[in-house]
């Protein structure tokens, strides 16, 4: 109990791990082995005690079982297993929350976030970072119209909300215990993780790194999934989408003022008024567009509150075998939180 007392980094706890890595899988048979070979030395050599949990995220393939082989083979990877496909946000949170270490690393399973990395990380949190991200400097199969319109999308998300996300900056980082604890407390169900890390607050360092091709399958983030998460992180960082369309709906209600005293003029001092409806079936259908956009806006923000109000799970396991949730400030959480 003396360490715990005198090494800072150390928590109260001498039996915690030192270094918990999370890595979410979807049907990703082909990647544990290869992914384990590349990550267990370089941990080894950071430090002796470390843990990985992989969280199976509803694999119809037997991600699951090659997980389990390995654990069989050495008691330090673990593994969870979704009920079904809760999605990559709920697998990275559900990992988080069962992490015990002192400080936990995020990662992705395909080998594009190169293992050796992670002694990057760690070598910033010991020099005393909080949260250290890393930044893919060109992500190895990506389109130039893919890291165009990623690199839009993150410089408006900034703009509009009042938390800075970095372009580039993927599910890949290192949180020490006390940023892993803020971050639990933020349980809401339509989740932008990488939004939420920076919202927090806490030291926040990056690291830059070439991310590598993935080794084997594909990725499981289709153009759907994307708009999807670009949608989570737009509506749960910012309410200027309301704000646009109301202005919108200013400036169409002002426009169609100054049309109306037009209309007024010309059929009181002209004799240019001609009766017929394509003016007004124009501005009709203007109008009647600008009132959908609003009400599709309207119901996105309404369609979170709904999700929200049910308050259920963010993710369910099939049972605790293999991990147990750890606590932050002595809670403890069930499994199916």
């Amino acid at each position: 109990m003396l360490m715990c007392r005198i090494m800072p980094l150390m928590a109260a706890d001498c039996s915690q791990p030192m270094l918990s890595v999370v890595v979410p899988a979807y049907n990703e048979q082909d990647n544990i082995e290869p992914l384990l070979a590349q990550l267990v030395p370089v941990l080894e050599s950071l430090t002796p005690s470390f843990e990985i949990t992989f969280v199976d995220d509803g694999s119809r393939d037997n991600t699951a079982a090659r997980v389990s082989d390995a654990g069989r083979r050495d008691p330090r990877v673990r593994l969870l297993r979704f009920s079904r496909n809760f999605g990559h946000q709920a697998a990275l949170f559900a990992g988080i929350e069962h992490a015990a270490g002192q400080a936990v690393v995020m990662m992705d399973g395909d080998l594009q976030h190169p293992p050796e990395i992670v002694r990057r990380l760690f070598d910033e949190w010991r020099g005393g970072g909080e949260v250290v991200q890393a930044v893919r400097r060109a992500p190895a199969d990506d389109s130039l119209i893919k890291r165009t319109t990623s690199g839009a999308f993150y410089h408006v998300l900034s703009r509009l909300s009042r938390t800075k996300v970095t372009p580039g900056a993927s599910d890949f980082r290192l949180m020490n215990r006390d940023a892993v604890c803020a971050f639990l407390q933020c349980r809401e169900r339509c989740r932008f993780n990488r939004g939420l890390v920076q919202w927090i607050g806490f030291d926040y360092r990056e690291v830059v790194y070439d991310a590598a091709p993935r080794h084997a399958g594909r990725s499981k983030y289709s153009l759907r999934s994307m708009l999807r998460l670009a949608g989570d992180a737009i509506f749960s960082f910012s309410a200027w989408p309301l704000r646009l369309a109301g202005l919108a709906g200013v400036v169409v209600s002002l426009a169609a003022a100054v049309y109306l005293i037009y209309v007024i003029i010309v059929a009181a001092f002209t004799k240019f008024a001609v009766p017929g409806w394509s003016s007004i079936l124009a501005t009709l259908l203007i109008i009647g567009g600008l009132q959908l956009i609003v009400l599709w806006i309207l119901g996105e923000y309404v369609g979170r509150l709904y999700e929200e109000a049910k308050q259920r799970p963010i993710y369910i396991l099939r049972g605790r075998k293999t991990a147990d949730a750890a606590p932050c400030n002595d809670r403890r959480e069930s499994a199916t939180v």
